[in-house]
């Protein structure tokens, strides 16, 4: 797997892997992160189609995410430490 492009954002950390002909989204929010994949023969134009893809409301969906499954993961610990 190779790093392929990174795509700055203030709400998360976006990075674009390239490993079996496929591409990989990752998002990463402190210890939370988020892929997706991709073949590559369905995107127009290679990485750059990938920009076009991951669009403001794309990444919103994204971290919005992010804050349900960071809710998730205290509520287990909660059980967890009783």
């Amino acid at each position: 797997m190779r790093i392929v492009a990174e795509l700055p954002h203030p709400d998360c950390k976006i990075s674009i892997f390239a490993m079996n002909q496929k591409f990989i989204i990752k998002f990463e929010q402190g210890t939370l992160e988020q892929s997706y994949k991709i073949a590559e023969t369905d995107v127009i134009g290679g990485v750059n189609g990938v920009f076009e893809l991951i669009d403001e409301t794309f990444i919103k969906t994204v971290v919005d995410q992010f804050a349900v499954m960071r809710q998730s993961f205290f509520a287990a610990f909660s059980r967890y430490e009783s």
